[in-house]
């Protein structure tokens, strides 16, 4: 009996369980070390070891043979999963030793080091539970995070010592503040200097930063979790970083003005020193700071100004072997690459980030075509694309290794190799049992990149006309048409039940350059709007669709959007689902929201015209509002907010609780029944034909 997609999808995670992942080449080339589960619905990662001459993989550490119960994680480790989208379990991070010799890991709060050479695991006697181990370059020591404490641990004697200890309940010394981890893409607290001999730890204070209260009313026995929760316009954490030996002595706080940059953005040390990037709350500000480790000065290596916003681009800054600065620039219409100030990469090519400088050369990804993303290698000698195809790849170097991995339109597996061999690391990943049929063009004059599925054997010659369910995500920060094939199984899922379905990614979305991102700011609701419909009506010119059937799905911002749909739209779109909503902007984070709509407080207009709240009173289409009660991301109360104005107004709706259930949805049962409830609730709400 073939297993139906909705099961298939949510046992595999997505189909992200049996694919290797988190490589690490060590610097001689010699081996490469990575993670992956044994098989496609095996969700206990295992970490790995291969040879990029032979291809002779060997299995380092296997947590099954550990015998660690993971069944109740450190409140940290949750915290840092949701933060990560990380849906599988085992050995899901590690960090090695410059040498790439041994590697550092946790299992349900215990520490665990791996000889990456002989695969011998041996636990050390950290305190519990552990959170965030790293080990320092010269793999002598590791440092991680107890009781929101920074230690080190010796690893040869098993000495502990605490480096930073907090001094309250609401100060931790080398965590990620929430902010940092959800919106920045820094999920670190702590760095290590070149030598090992010190760190540079972030102390956060969050004193300051109000307390929300996440219960689970199927449970009323159960306390409910306490969360500092920076809304807009509400106080942050406050962040500094302090410099201390590795034997806890303290040798200096950074100097740099907190009061006009309290964002620390990114921190790096190498031989040259320590670069930190801060940035303003306005985030129109972005400073590269180096700093004297001596006695915590700072000095002006690189300011960065921008009238809207600026965008944090991952692997920034970095030096190269001369010393030369690797940055970005926005110049309009394309993101650059800089080296010692001056741009290396053509208008046009988009520059998604930077993935490893090795002397003065610079690998990074970035896009022609905004649905591609390829691998990219600058050097003196010119510019170097290493991936082909219709696809979209990453890559991680060292000691002339190169390890490609990505996957492409065509396929709905991803693949993993080492470039200019034959040699590749073995995906376990199940095969959907759907396999995408997706067409994508550029839609009306704006070239909204739109993909459209079609149901499975349909003939549009037939004189069929299709209803039509839109699946848009649509905010900034994320594409939904990109050439992944496996990208689209759960839309051609979907269109498997009659529908024709579209994908579209407006303005707002990354790939298209910063003034493709930026025409959104103060409006996610107008221009959004605007080219959903645009890309509907495109689509319509190419495909027998029935434009008086049209359903709108989507989560998060995508269910934001499903929502303002039907309820600004009505003449367009007839029925919605919204997944975890967010209907009240000043209800969600200050880095993400202020970037694009300011501060509540100076923009009261700006919010509640980008709220669904005032516009209860004109539902006049079938809404769902499905939302995970434990989310400490978008939380209940978005979906709670607009009930009850819908409610007020006399406007009939329907309301999903996931009792639960956080914004990622990992539940296999969950997963699987949600996508069978949409389709159901979407048929039955659309007009007949």
């Amino acid at each position: 009996m073939t297993m139906s997609f909705p099961r298939q999808s949510a046992r595999t995670r997505r189909f992200t369980l049996g694919a290797p992942r988190g490589a690490t080449v060590a610097p001689d080339g010699s081996s490469v070390v990575f993670l992956r589960s044994k098989d496609g619905t095996d969700p206990v990662t295992c970490l790995w070891r291969l040879d990029p001459a032979t291809g002779e993989e060997v299995l380092l550490a296997d947590p099954a043979q550990l015998a660690i119960d993971e069944s109740d994680l450190p409140a940290e480790e949750r915290a840092r999963r949701e933060r990560a989208r990380e849906s599988a379990g085992g050995i899901v991070s590690y960090s090695t030793d410059e040498n790439a010799g041994i590697a550092a890991f946790t299992l349900g709060g215990q520490l665990f080091t791996c000889d990456l050479a002989t695969g011998t695991v041996k636990q050390l006697p950290a305190v519990t539970p552990v959170f965030g181990p790293r080990l320092d370059p010269r793999g002598a020591r590791i440092a991680y995070v107890a009781g929101r404490s920074l230690h080190v641990i010796d690893v040869a004697s098993g000495t502990d010592t605490v480096v930073a200890r907090s001094e309250s309940e609401q100060v931790s010394y080398g965590l990620a503040e929430f902010i940092a981890a959800e919106e920045m893409g820094r999920m670190r607290g702590f760095w290590w200097s070149p030598k090992g001999d010190a760190l540079l730890v972030a102390r956060v204070d969050e004193t300051p930063v109000h307390r929300w209260h996440i219960a689970d009313p199927a449970h009323p026995e159960r306390p409910a979790q306490v969360v500092a929760y920076p809304a807009a316009g509400t106080p942050n954490a406050i962040v500094s970083l302090v410099i201390v030996g590795a034997d806890g002595e303290r040798k200096a706080t950074v100097d740099w003005d907190r009061g006009m940059y309290p964002y620390l953005v990114t921190v790096s040390w190498d031989a040259r020193g320590p670069l930190i990037v801060v940035q303003t709350r306005d985030q129109r500000t972005l400073r590269v700071l180096g700093v004297d480790v001596l006695g915590g000065q700072t000095t002006v290596v690189q300011n960065a100004h921008d009238a809207a916003w600026l965008e944090i681009v991952g692997g920034v800054p970095a030096r190269t072997g001369s010393g030369a600065l690797v940055w970005t620039i926005d110049d309009d219409h394309t993101r650059r690459l800089t080296v010692a100030g001056e741009p290396v990469t053509p208008a046009g090519l988009q520059v998604r980030a930077v993935l490893d400088v090795t002397g003065e050369s610079v690998l990074f990804t970035a896009s022609e075509e905004p649905t591609e993303v390829h691998v990219w290698e600058y050097s003196p000698e010119g510019l170097t694309r290493l991936t082909e195809g219709r696809g979209v790849f990453s890559a991680v170097r060292a000691g002339g290794v190169v390890v490609l991995s990505g996957t492409t339109l065509d396929s709905t597996r991803a693949r993993t190799w080492i470039r200019g061999t034959d040699v590749e690391i073995a995906n376990h990943a199940e095969v959907p049992v759907i396999t995408p049929n997706v067409e994508i063009f550029a839609a009306g004059d704006r070239e909204i990149r739109t993909a459209v599925l079609l149901p499975s054997g349909f003939d549009p010659a037939s004189g069929e006309r299709l209803p039509v369910l839109m699946d848009p995500y649509g905010g900034p920060g994320a594409q939904r048409v990109l050439a992944a094939g496996r990208a689209f199984c759960e839309a051609q899922y979907l269109a498997d039940q009659g529908f024709a379905v579209i994908v579209a990614d407006n303005r707002g979305t990354p790939g298209r350059g910063p003034r493709w991102e930026r025409t959104i700011q103060g409006d996610f609701c107008d221009v959004v709007l605007e080219d959903q419909v645009a890309a509907l009506q495109a689509a319509a010119e190419r495909y027998p669709l029935d434009l008086d059937r049209v359903a709108i799905r989507g989560w998060s911002f995508g269910g934001f959007l499903a929502a303002l749909a039907v309820l600004r739209r009505p003449d367009v779109f007839h029925a919605a689902v919204a997944g975890a909503p967010v209907t009240d902007w000043s209800l969600y984070d200050t880095h993400y929201t202020e970037r694009y709509l300011g501060d509540p407080g100076e923009e009261p207009d700006i919010y509640k015209t980008n709220s669904l709240i005032e516009d209860a009173p004109s539902l006049t289409r079938p809404l769902m509002i499905i939302h995970g009660l434990a989310d400490d991301n978008v939380v209940a109360a978005h979906t709670l907010r607009l009930s009850s104005a819908l409610l007020a107004a006399g406007r009939p709706h329907t309301v999903l609780p996931l009792s639960g259930v956080t914004h990622m949805t990992p539940q296999e049962i969950v997963a699987e029944n949600l996508l069978h409830l949409q389709v159901a609730f979407l048929k039955e709400s659309l007009p007949s034909a």
